[in-house]
């Protein structure tokens, strides 16, 4: 979905998030800020590629959690489609979630939805002047990384979407539940477990929801 100006020198920022409401109240926002706006709305990962192959944006806003592919993998696709657009992340995972995996993936800035209107206009300012923006709670988990990852901890060893579903068992949701959130089968989630066990070193959920809890992963 495209919403234009008649006016052509304005800011182009593509909101991808599967929440209607989320995407018109970021609309809403940048809109209070800046004025006229080129507005695309995508709703899922092939929206969001889609929109970007066909068109240029001066930042893509994007969610982590969304239908069918991750919002990580959609970094990545992103990031080798069009290596300098800007990309924000905003998502209800605290920090010490997704953050340094997301910077690490290309990421332009890390935000909660939590946070107040003015600290998003602030990232999207940020990173559209070519910045990186940093939270004060990334900061600090930031200082705490540098030097201390002489070895690798073990989640470090998964891939994005395995490091997405430990989070989900982690916070107590079902194969099931699971399933339904990120538009998979629940064959696919078992397999998905299956790996995370295996390359973790571990038999059971409670092993893995007491290493996610011990390494701040969930709350």
């Amino acid at each position: 979905m495209l919403h234009e100006s008649p006016t052509q020198n304005f800011m182009r920022i593509l909101i991808a998030d599967d929440h209607a409401v989320v995407r018109r109240g970021l609309s809403e926002i940048m809109a209070d800020e800046y004025g006229p706006l080129t507005v695309g709305e995508a709703q899922n990962a092939e929206d969001t590629l889609r929109l970007v192959r066909e068109q240029d944006w001066d930042i893509v806003v994007l969610d982590i959690s969304m239908p069918g592919k991750s919002g990580l993998e959609v970094l990545k696709e992103l990031k080798q489609l069009r290596p300098k657009l800007p990309v924000l992340i905003l998502t209800t995972h605290p920090e010490e979630q997704y953050a340094l995996r997301v910077l690490k993936a290309g990421a332009a800035g890390y935000m909660t939805k939590e946070g107040a209107p003015e600290h998003l206009i602030e990232a999207v300012r940020k990173v559209t002047r070519g910045e990186r923006y940093i939270s004060p709670a990334l900061i600090n988990i930031l200082a705490a990384s540098i030097g201390v990852n002489v070895e690798q901890p073990p989640h470090e060893s998964l891939s994005d979407r395995e490091y997405q579903v430990l989070c989900l068992i982690a916070s107590g949701k079902s194969v099931g539940q699971i399933a339904a959130e990120l538009s998979l089968s629940a064959k696919t989630i078992s397999t998905y477990r299956a790996r995370i066990l295996e390359k973790m070193g571990m038999k059971t959920n409670a092993e893995l929801t007491h290493y996610a809890i011990s390494n701040k992963l969930v709350g």
